[in-house]
């Protein structure tokens, strides 16, 4: 659940990881004062605090979150190196405080409007809800999003000349997606669907001619539908310890949804936790995606690994996988240590063009909220290319 990681698609934008990011970083300030429907009484000299553990005295959330709900507001940092540095700041409006979701049940509403903007230029709005009806056996989200984003093409595949000479473009994307997710008979089975559409302007910085800009128009028009499939058996959705999240899904985009050209997205993602000890935790994630038809080239897929650029390697197909052990070494602190690989290549089973690439790197955690198992904490990720800083809130890799 990093809340650094540049988003790719929109179904990245997940309601629960925007969840957890709003009721963290409700601490970075003041906040208006939350609508409640208990009077107000003089606090009592002995009263526990909201950020104080009874336990052990240290800093911990846990009653804060219990009872915080009503207008909060948002600052959050982006360290994306595609980007640059920047942040994120957003107003949220919470139906009612997280303590009633401990059971996994009765989820807060969430509605919230914000902003980002980054040191290259790149900046968006963003205006968001996720609602869940009949007891949340179903799961709505809905968003509308306006942004202009600077980036730099390396090709699609091994492009050699690219790789060191990458050409800069700007993407200004306005649309929006609306999804729905519903629990199969109470099981660990969801099923969903998500509606998107998007008109994107393409700008390349470079004169018509110049060798290595893609086929592209300079509007792009694309709708689709992407249904979805997800077993999720977590111990817990913030930092788990135990337990798998497998997803699969495929965007399905068409002329007949809006857009201008037929093409497909299919992707599947893993991730399984192992507990080694009381104190170790083991973690793998895998994911593959491709791409088929008459793909807009931002849209092919990319590597996403800490210490790899977004965008940075794209491929008609992509796979990664992940590896993560978790050391809670000392009270509520802990270690983590990560390596990852990917692979970009073209023309399917024949591994034309094959881009790759090794990441690895070390961070820490803190026990911030017991009560709701979430860690927070920073990674120092490094590759061949870069050497990147995330704010880790919860796990690194989602799947909210």
């Amino acid at each position: 659940m990093s809340s650094t990681q540049f988003p790719g698609r929109p179904s990245e934008f997940s309601g629960l990881w925007i969840l957890g990011i709003f009721m963290l970083l409700a601490l970075c300030g003041p906040s208006v004062r939350a609508q409640t429907n208990i009077t107000s009484t003089p606090a009592a000299t002995n009263a526990p605090s909201n950020f104080r553990s009874p336990e052990d005295n240290w800093l911990d959330v846990s009653k804060f979150l219990d009872k915080r709900y009503g207008f909060l507001p948002v600052a959050i940092p982006i360290t994306e190196p595609a980007v640059g540095y920047g942040g994120f700041g957003a107003l949220a409006f919470l139906d009612k405080p997280l303590g009633s979701a401990l059971a996994g049940y009765g989820r807060p509403d969430i509605t919230a409007v914000g902003g980002l903007g980054t040191e290259n230029g790149t900046w968006g709005v963003l205006a968001f809800n996720v609602h869940h009806w009949f007891d949340d056996q179903l799961q709505t989200q809905v968003a509308l999003i306006y942004a202009s984003v600077n980036l730099d093409f390396y090709g699609i595949g091994e492009d050699t000349q690219l790789q060191s000479q990458p050409l800069r473009y700007n993407l200004e994307p306005r649309g929006g997606f609306v999804q729905g997710k519903y629990r199969l008979w109470g099981s660990r089975f969801w099923v969903g669907l998500r509606y998107a559409i998007f008109s994107t302007q393409v700008t390349f910085n470079e004169p018509p001619g110049t060798p290595g800009i893609p086929s592209f128009s300079r509007v792009s028009n694309v709708g689709g539908l992407t249904p979805t499939l997800t077993y999720d058996s977590r111990d817990n959705i913030f930092t788990p310890t135990s337990g798998s999240y497998v997803e699969a899904d495929s965007g399905l985009y068409s002329e007949v949804f809006g857009g201008e050209t037929d093409f497909q997205r299919p992707s599947l993602t893993g991730i399984q936790y192992f507990p080694l000890s009381q104190k170790w935790t083991l973690g793998f994630r895998g994911n593959f995606t491709g791409s088929f038809g008459d793909v807009p080239f931002y849209m092919r897929p990319y590597i996403s690994l800490r210490g790899a650029a977004a965008f940075r390697y794209q491929g008609d197909e992509v796979a990664q996988i992940e590896s993560e052990v978790r050391w809670q070494f000392w009270k509520r602190f802990s270690l983590v240590g990560f390596v990852g690989g990917g692979a970009a290549w073209n023309n399917g089973a024949q591994f034309q063009n094959t881009d790759a690439i090794l990441t690895g790197g070390t961070g820490f955690r803190y026990e911030l909220a017991r009560e709701y198992g979430l860690h927070v904490g920073l990674d120092v990720a490094f590759s061949r290319d870069t050497t990147a800083v995330y704010l880790q809130i919860g796990s690194a890799w989602g799947g909210l």
